[in-house]
């Protein structure tokens, strides 16, 4: 396998990584995606950097580039991005126009399952339901090392699951998704809510404010096991792998896990739920890896 070039386009930052047939890092650059200066402005970031990888990998084969969101693929537009001037554009013809090769686009939750799954926590596994659960709330599904995409592009949108008919409005436009109750954003609103002041996720559980307004706590557990149990109901994998921020909250793998096999249809549950291995670095190595597990 000849060298490998990925790409993380986030909101905040634009990663590039290049890796051998080893999946070891030969080069690794970043710069600002400043998202607020327009869809130009970052694709010509994008393309600045990925020339300047070009030459130093000797690449000569598909770019891989994994971002909030997915190519709809009827009219190869950017849909569902977090980077809102990227939403309705052209931005994989564009690249593949301006860098003379072949570009896959990839959703990040996407990303983040395969380099798991790959070489990461999840390697031993074949179904991997790998899950990001941070500002928003996603996830993944390779089987046997390969993505699994379905027909409509949105397998594992896990975060958008209706988990209380009615709920909680979402800015997807529904009501009562996943990501309306257990996502770091959701999370800090509602102890806004409870406490009358914020505070972030982190701040919350390492200081124990959570002992003030218990419900918080006890409500975040019994949400997030009873969205992992409609998973392992439907799916079953061989395991999961949290990501994202909130994937260093460690009572998620204990009451956590506990509430996600007490509300499942199995009297007996033997998936094992576990922490990420690659840490911020998994979406960019899932992006260079695309071209080989597709």
């Amino acid at each position: 396998m000849a060298n490998r070039l990925g790409i993380d386009l986030g909101g905040t930052k634009i990663e590039a990584i290049i890796i051998d047939d080893q999946f070891q890092v030969i080069e690794r650059k970043r710069t600002l995606t400043l998202r607020d200066e327009g869809y130009d402005a970052i694709l010509q970031r994008i393309i600045d950097l990925s020339k300047e990888m070009i030459k130093i990998g000797k690449i000569d084969s598909s770019i891989g580039i994994c971002t909030p969101g997915t190519i709809e693929a009827s009219t190869g537009l950017l849909k569902n991005s977090n980077t809102v001037c990227l939403i309705g554009k052209p931005i994989q013809q564009d690249l593949e126009d301006a860098l003379g090769l072949p570009v896959l686009m990839e959703n990040d939750a996407n990303c983040f399952a395969l380099a798991e799954a790959t070489i990461g926590a999840a390697k031993k596994f074949e179904v991997v339901f790998g899950v990001i659960l941070g500002t928003g709330c996603g996830a993944g599904i390779v089987v046997n090392k390969k993505i699994h995409r379905g027909p409509n592009r949105i397998a594992g949108e896990w975060g958008h699951h209706t988990l209380y008919q009615g709920g909680r409005d979402c800015y997807c436009g529904s009501q009562g998704c996943t990501e309306s109750y257990i996502s770091g954003t959701a999370l800090e609103k509602e102890w806004k809510e409870l406490s009358g002041s914020y505070s972030s996720v982190t701040d919350i559980i390492d200081n124990k404010l959570y002992e003030s307004h218990p419900e918080w706590k006890e409500n975040f557990m019994n949400n997030f096991g009873l969205a992992l149990a409609n998973v392992i109901d439907i799916l079953d994998p061989d395991v999961v792998v949290l990501g994202g921020g909130l994937s260093k909250v460690d009572m998620l793998y204990t009451e956590g896990i506990k509430a996600a096999y007490k509300e499942s249809f199995s009297d007996v549950v033997v998936t094992p739920i576990i922490k990420n291995k690659l840490g911020d670095s998994s979406g960019v190595f899932g992006a260079a890896m695309i071209m080989d597990h597709i």
